[in-house]
């Protein structure tokens, strides 16, 4: 379980993770060595699963999103795996969640252009195994993306 002093930190350093424990320390009220033990207990407690730069995709020539959803035609544990794991591997699907009921999975794919979704869509979405149906959603606009829980 995490306390108020958890939580608080986890709130300072999901705004930002690049915060030092000397100013995470001074910010939930604790000197820096108890500060630094309870982001190495949240570390090891797989509260914090990582760290990482938050990149924006238009800005290195990735600006076109869709939302897809797959239907397979056979949800067996073999034909999941599969599917899963090609889609675990694929750079250009950035997000992914089986889902219950009708559909049975949903991918944020990202891409430079339609010109270029339409060829991974060709060569790569409908390639993936036990595919009986991809629909796919046109990102408009991003109103909030990566937030995280709230803490």
């Amino acid at each position: 379980m995490i306390d108020a002093i958890d939580r608080s930190i986890l709130r300072y350093f999901k705004s930002d993770g690049r915060m030092t424990a000397t100013a995470l320390a001074a910010k939930v009220g604790l000197t820096v060595a108890p500060c630094h033990r309870r982001l190495r207990d949240l570390e090891a407690a797989g509260i914090i699963r990582g760290y990482r730069a938050d990149i924006d995709p238009a800005a290195v020539g990735l600006g076109f999103e869709a939302i897809v959803f797959v239907t397979l035609r056979q949800v067996d544990r073999s034909t999941m795996e599969i599917f899963e794991s090609r889609v675990a591997g694929n750079p250009n699907i950035v997000e992914a969640q089986r889902l219950f009921g009708s559909p049975d999975y949903l991918l944020k794919v990202i891409a430079e252009d339609l010109p270029s979704y339409q060829r991974f869509y060709d060569s790569e979405l409908t390639s993936l195994p036990g595919v009986e149906r991809l629909t796919s959603t046109l990102v408009m606009k991003n109103l909030k993306a990566n937030a995280g829980p709230p803490v």
